[in-house]
């Protein structure tokens, strides 16, 4: 079939999944994977294809269940701290744990319970039948059912099978993945790139993904931007897999042929899923083959993989589709999304007074590292248009809830420094989490009022009284005690292009007739400081092009310039640093920790007051460019 418009409709994804499972049954693919047979030391991981009995009982014999004597129970009768009960040497039997028990005994003394004079055995307590015995069959007995069919083996599954005589197992096949990756843009890993194409780390990212979960997987050749090419490695791949994931091509670009070549192949079930990210996936066959088409974007592959592809591997199994554990958590900001979509929302995760808070990452669905640095995932349901700040959700977690346990909350605004002290802070302890997440300085002093983070972030310039930070506290916690902790002192300026092509020497040049300039978000610090420095010069911030345009972090700034999308956006001079821009001081100003007193004793937060007194961290924070240090770590509230 073809469709008649770029996207068939937006399916909700249960919806979907059961129009992919209907057309893989109509095409004849197979409900099951054939079933081999194995030794059970190579089956953790698999998945049982018939029950495991036991062929023998576990133990097989009554055997000893400690170190001591094996007696008879009724020879110790009487025995008492003040009444022992004596034994000769021919009235008991020396055991180990394991060993068989002798014939006629029927409990064990612990060999610490025993006092010895010469060949006798004294005993101060009477022990009752079957004392420390372990009897036939007490873990599992002959013909007994261990495991039924559909369960995937773990260590503990196949030490059992194991104890109860089996040494084979019927498993299913695991299931075979191939990846196939599309675009005349797109190269292999590792290969140099010029303008315009991208490595192919969507093929790494979902046969890694198919591995975790116990497939087999292989990422084949590229194959360029030709329906005919496309369609023959297609089938090519379908004659040998279980599943073929076809990377990118999916969504409605005069270059995206997935839903076209999976037509000609077999059946298209679904192009386009009421999910975000993922919205243009496809769903179908290539003969008796699952197909999905993945999109480009890397954080919709990912997620297209778990909401699809793993539910449908694990039914080939014939297994349940592993789930993750979920808890809840208060939401750290306010949360917009968009009705008649699930929205996954990646979020960071740390306990707050007593209570998980989840704060969201950013949204693209091209930000990998958003998954690279989540804690867990929010589905929004496609009936909400989001969560206030504050509301309570349920997520799914990534990490365990030890980890979070173990995870400083900073929000507020950006800042390089809080990336190397968590890099810092992880490397001395592998089990602490500094998670910094960038709402601007205003909003983190809101979260910190709201009781969703450890500390704030903040550079709040207030323009009365020229002071930073501390005029705010009453305005935004009034009537709170707080405590606030210097990070840094920081060069903000003028970030520009190499050499400074355009001259600028300063804020004044702003209102440039053609420049292009590059905001901050409203709360953002560096904001506020450009607000005020527009009006003591008196400059119109309408005057100002591109004053409307808004990045959430100076990285971001900084990557605009680079990348040429901007002349000049005002952020610190590290981040001009990083990517090899110049820089036009404007101000140096202080950015502070701020927190209430109680977090000042937090054992919790104790590594990282001590990293602010370190020497080697101070040295590696100048190394940035554009800090001062000589106050790091001092109280100043």
């Amino acid at each position: 079939m073809t469709p008649s418009s770029p996207f068939i409709r937006d399916v909700p994804a249960e919806q979907a999944l059961d129009a992919w499972r209907a057309a893989c049954a109509d095409a004849g693919c197979p409900a099951r994977l054939p079933a081999v047979r194995i030794g059970v030391e190579v089956a953790v991981g698999r998945v049982t294809a018939e029950p495991v009995w036991a062929v023998r009982s576990s133990p097989a014999f009554d055997s000893a269940g400690m170190d001591g004597i094996a007696v008879r129970s009724i020879d110790t009768l009487g025995a008492g701290e003040t009444t022992p009960v004596h034994l000769g040497c021919d009235a008991y039997d020396e055991v180990d744990t394991g060993d068989p028990m002798p014939e006629g005994r029927d409990a064990v003394v612990m060999r610490e319970h025993v006092h010895r004079e010469g060949d006798s055995a004294e005993l101060r307590g009477a022990v009752p039948p079957y004392q420390h015995v372990r009897s036939i069959g007490e873990d599992v007995s002959t013909a007994e059912l261990l495991l039924p069919e559909g369960h995937r083996l773990r260590p503990v599954d196949v030490a059992a099978a194991a104890a109860a005589g089996v040494t084979e197992v019927l498993v299913r096949r695991r299931p075979v993945v191939a990846v196939l990756p599309t675009g005349d843009e797109i190269r292999p890993i590792g290969s140099a790139t010029a303008p315009g194409e991208i490595l192919d780390t969507n093929s790494l990212m979902l046969a890694a993904q198919a591995r975790e979960i116990g497939c087999e997987a292989s990422c084949l050749p590229i194959v360029p931007d030709d329906p005919p090419r496309i369609a023959a490695a297609a089938r090519a791949a379908a004659a040998e897999a279980d599943l073929v994931i076809l990377v990118a091509g999916s969504s409605a670009g005069r270059d995206d042929y997935t839903a076209r070549v999976v037509a000609e192949l077999g059946t298209l079930a679904v192009h386009g899923v009421a999910v975000r990210p993922g919205h243009p996936v496809v769903l179908g066959t290539a003969g008796a083959t699952p197909v999905l088409g993945s999109p480009g974007y890397p954080v919709s592959a990912a997620l297209t993989f778990e909401i699809f592809a793993a539910p449908l591997l694990a039914e080939l199994e014939g297994a349940p589709p592993r789930r993750r554990p979920t808890a809840r958590a208060r939401l750290a900001r306010k949360l917009a999304s968009p009705v008649g979509m699930d929205d996954w929302v990646r979020v960071r995760l740390g306990r707050v007074g007593g209570e998980i808070v989840a704060t969201p990452l950013p949204r693209g669905a091209g930000v990998l590292t958003s998954l690279v640095r989540a804690d867990g995932l929010l589905v929004v349901p496609a009936g909400l248009e989001g969560h206030h700040a504050g509301d309570e959700v349920g997520v799914e977690l990534l990490r365990g809830l030890d980890e979070i346990e173990r995870t400083i909350v900073a929000i507020g605004s950006h800042d390089l420094v809080l990336d190397l002290a968590a890099s810092a802070l992880r490397a001395a302890d592998p089990r602490l989490t500094l998670a910094s997440s960038n709402v601007g300085s205003l909003g983190g002093l809101v979260a910190l009022r709201d009781g969703l983070c450890h500390v704030a972030g903040s550079h709040l310039l207030d323009p009365d009284s020229g002071e930073y930070t501390l005029p705010y506290l009453e305005r935004v916690l009034p009537g709170r005690e707080l405590a606030v902790v210097r990070l840094v002192h920081r060069d903000q300026g003028l970030i520009v292009a190499p050499g400074n092509p355009l001259g600028l020497r300063g804020v004044d040049d702003l209102a440039r007739p053609g420049l292009r300039y590059v905001n901050r978000q409203r709360g953002a610090g560096t904001r506020v400081l450009l607000d005020h420095e527009l009006r003591g010069r008196s400059i119109d911030p309408g005057d100002v092009a591109g004053y409307e345009r808004e990045e959430h972090t100076h990285l971001a700034v900084a990557a605009a310039v680079a990348a040429g999308r901007a002349d000049a956006g005002l952020g610190i001079m590290a981040a001009a640093h990083a990517f090899h821009l110049d820089f036009v001081p404007v101000a140096r100003e202080p950015y502070d920790l701020v927190m209430t007193p109680e977090a000042l004793g937090d054992p919790l937060l104790a590594p990282l007051w001590a990293l602010l007194e370190s020497e080697d961290f101070r040295a590696s924070v100048r190394d940035l460019g554009g800090y001062g240090v000589t106050e790091t770590g001092r109280r100043v509230h």
